[in-house]
């Protein structure tokens, strides 16, 4: 660990904005993690300041993740485009770029949350610092024009690492053309402290809070409104669930997962239209700041995500709470549940009664969770990043003193 600040590396990350997401969560906890315990010095520049997505207009200043970073003493600015704006995403004016450019030039090291910020890098010219780039999906053919922004600061020498969540991640990314030499695997991981089960009494309260009875079977379903997610399918599986546990509930949260998202009420709409006895039992609760309560609530924690996961931090929180895990074969998905929850095919009765089987055998699959909690933990994932962000450093450094 460097033990002198004014020598510690400078670090900027790039966020392409500040919403609700399990990326944006785990980069974050990576920049407070390493900018508090002293490692580095962090910043982190968004270039939006709001952005609409499933459905709500999402503002940097109200996300729980940019006020960890202030919370953390991480100076955060930004370019201050709004996705409502009109403008075309992948240009930028020369103020903009002025801008950037400083706050490039400030940094020894670049951090980009996923490949999307990489345009900005590769047009701010003239700015000669290495480039590490965090990966959390699967699905390069389903990036667009971010790919090629990859391989663009690949082959143009900007890109000196890429930091995979997850061995499908980078199976899928080096498939795409990203050279293997640059691709390292550091596993997610969460706050354990924060996310741990709880007794009894406070799950029967935490449950009452939420109108469900404290004997209730409980599935958690925490993601976004995207198609990735499949929510059709979590909807579909969820009638089937309810139908057959007369003591189920289902609980939706995450961007969209609310009454406001008018695709999610259709969905609700055409799956129980003929039974809304049933549809009260589902609780669509939208983006909470307190996951790690929702999950200490719930006996399953469900995902059936049909592309695109890696290593999907909802199934990694929802264990660790208490919840057992049952998700559809996506990324690393099944590696992460292995002997501590279950895998399914993507047929919505099959997952249902996965749920039921799931939740009737969470007693005996305490031990089992509470022995993976050491594989999980953040402060192995920050001791990762550190030594890439360190690697790379020291790199430049070298380069530097030879030319």
């Amino acid at each position: 660990m460097t033990s002198n600040p004014s020598r510690a590396p400078r670090v900027l990350s790039l966020y392409e904005g500040f919403f609700a997401g399990g990326a944006r969560q785990l980069h974050t906890t990576v920049v407070a993690g390493l900018h508090g315990g002293g490692r580095h010095r962090h910043a982190a520049l968004s270039i939006h300041a709001e952005v609409r997505r499933e459905a709500t207009l999402q503002r940097m200043v109200d996300d729980q993740r940019y006020q960890l970073l202030r919370a953390a003493g991480v100076r955060v600015t930004t370019l201050g485009r709004s996705s409502d704006d009109g403008r075309d995403p992948r240009a930028f004016s020369d103020a903009e770029l002025s801008r950037a450019t400083a706050e490039l030039r400030a940094a020894h090291v670049v951090m980009s949350l996923k490949e999307q910020p990489l345009r900005l890098v590769n047009q701010a010219g003239g700015v000669d610092r290495p480039v590490v780039a965090c990966l959390h999906r699967s699905d390069p053919e389903h990036q667009g024009a971010a790919l090629d922004d990859l391989l663009v600061a690949a082959d143009a020498g900007r890109l000196a690492a890429v930091v995979c969540c997850a061995e499908s991640t980078r199976d899928a990314y080096h498939h795409a053309g990203v050279p293997a030499s640059l691709l390292r695997v550091v596993p997610n991981g969460i706050n354990l402290a924060r996310f741990r089960p709880v007794s009894g009494s406070r799950r029967a309260a935490l449950r009452g809070a939420e109108g469900v009875p404290a004997d209730a079977t409980v599935v958690v379903f925490a993601a976004r409104f995207d198609a990735m997610k499949n929510p059709g399918l979590f909807v579909a599986a969820a009638r089937h669930f309810l139908e057959r546990d007369r003591s189920g509930h289902v609980i939706m949260c995450g961007a969209g997962m609310s009454e406001a998202n008018p695709h999610l009420v259709a969905e609700l709409a055409l799956a129980f239209g003929d039974r809304p006895d049933l549809l009260r039992r589902v609780h669509p609760l939208g983006v909470r700041t307190d996951m790690e309560l929702v999950y200490a609530a719930a006996d399953v924690v469900a995902l059936t995500s049909v592309f695109g996961e890696a290593a999907p931090l909802c199934l990694i929180e929802g264990a660790m709470c208490g919840a057992v895990p049952v998700t559809t074969p996506v990324g690393d998905s099944a590696r992460i549940v292995d002997g501590i929850g279950f895998v399914t095919g993507f047929d919505a009765v099959e997952i249902a009664e996965t749920w039921i089987e799931a939740a009737a055998r969470r007693g005996e699959l305490k031990r089992a969770q509470a022995d993976a909690r050491p594989r999980f933990s953040h402060v192995r994932m920050l001791g990762g990043y550190a030594a890439v962000i360190e690697r790379v450093h020291r790199g430049a450094g070298a380069q530097l003193a030879r030319v």
